[in-house]
């Protein structure tokens, strides 16, 4: 199946243009006639391949990220009030255009064929998730699929929020030490040079500080090729060692025992899977199930490994709290939740509610990172560029002291 390209000519002799799925460009242009339509071209688009991913440029979930909510959202809406699901799809991708109008394309094209939305979901991965598929499954088999594509909204909605939170505190400190970095380079490759060539030359003695910012401006006019061979050189060996398994499990390890953003990588993580896991338990998906589907959502190779452990050993029948403390990842807190939501059967429930206070806290260390680390940078900067200029002015003083 193909989404192809095509422009005619109408029965009023107005060309038009547009989209139309099908398995061949022969059957293409018969659709495209049945309609009344006098063809002018007809070329592919977009094809599948057998394993499901696209052969052209890639549907990711993260580019349409906006538009697969206010999709989602807006198929429930319509489900709601009563409007048949292929019509809803129609709808929907009249909306759209673009890759994410022939996914919708290819999404109804499938549905219309008898296949039911979630594997019509499942063949396209690139777009919707395993979460997304499984939630649409448990609808569709329940009746409720426009009550769990809501729900599918409300989650897509809140983990966009969480996203990059760390991320989003480090912005401004790493905006300040570039800054930093900038003008000291400056500094030493321009200001320094002119302001000491003419002492150098009348062969004044020099203070030991400006000999040493001397030294350092001297080695970037004339070994400025050292510095850039040895950052490349350095980034590309960091990047070639985050992706064997052993660098990646190395570097998500060192990850959690950073001081301050190691707890905030945890509870991030944590999080999300709280997240997650409510989600599915509340729309009817197994435990078991829905451990699996969070797993494959988290990023941190150490944390993946202990759900690993967590679900064969839940799977061996062991209790859910003792199997989540042995793993020894998770905090006190997360095992003591678990414990309490399993005895009580109101497990979705305690995982909204350790969402919620995670996500607070999240909020006031990030908050506090970022007050913490804004002064401490602005501070080390101004040493830098401090002991610069006073390098730099010492011996013009003091040669005006001599004079």
């Amino acid at each position: 199946m193909a989404v192809f390209a095509y422009k005619a000519i109408d029965l009023d002799t107005s060309a038009v243009s547009g989209t139309i799925v099908a398995d061949t460009p022969r059957q293409a242009r018969d659709l495209l006639r049945e309609r009344g339509l006098t063809i002018q071209d007809v070329t592919i688009r977009q094809a599948r391949r057998a394993g499901g991913s696209w052969s052209g440029r890639s549907l990711g979930g993260r580019r349409h990220g906006p538009k697969l909510v206010s999709m989602i959202r807006e198929l429930s809406t319509l489900l709601a009030v009563g409007i048949p699901l292929l019509e809803a799809i129609d709808h929907i991708a009249r909306q759209h255009k673009g890759h994410f109008r022939e996914c919708l394309l290819l999404l109804r094209d499938r549905v219309s064929a008898g296949m039911s939305l979630a594997d019509a979901m499942a063949e396209q991965p690139d777009v919707f998730n395993e979460l997304a598929v499984s939630i649409t499954q448990v609808g569709e088999s329940s009746g409720t699929l426009d009550t769990a594509l809501e729900r599918l909204a409300e989650f897509k909605e809140r983990a966009s929020q969480l996203k990059g939170r760390i991320a989003t505190a480090l912005i401004y400190p790493c905006i300040v030490l570039l800054t930093g970095i900038a003008v000291s380079l400056f500094l030493m490759s321009f200001v320094v040079p002119n302001l000491l060539s003419a002492l150098i030359a009348a062969g004044k003695p020099l203070p030991w500080t400006t000999q040493v910012v001397k030294s350092i401006s001297d080695f970037i006019l004339h070994q400025w090729w050292v510095v850039l061979l040895s950052v490349v050189s350095g980034s590309l060996s960091v990047a070639i060692l985050l992706r064997t398994d052993g660098g990646r499990r190395l570097w998500h390890r060192l990850q959690l025992h950073l001081p301050i953003l190691g707890d905030m990588v945890r509870k991030q993580a944590i999080l999300r899977i709280a997240v997650v896991m409510g989600t599915l338990l509340r729309s009817g998906i197994v435990f078991i199930k829905s451990v699996q589907i969070a797993r494959q959502g988290t990023k941190n190779g150490v944390i993946r490994d202990a759900l690993i452990r967590f679900e064969n050993a839940v799977g061996a029948g062991q209790d859910i709290a003792e199997a989540l403390a042995a793993t020894d990842v998770f905090p006190p807190l997360v095992v003591q939740i678990f414990a309490v939501g399993q005895q009580s059967g109101r497990l979705e429930e305690m995982l909204d509610r350790l969402a919620t206070d995670y996500d607070r806290q999240l909020t006031t260390a990030s908050q506090r990172l970022t007050a913490v680390l804004e002064p401490i940078l602005i501070l080390f900067l101004a040493l830098i560029v401090g002991f610069i200029a006073f390098a730099t002015v010492m011996p013009i003083l003091e040669a005006g002291n001599v004079l």
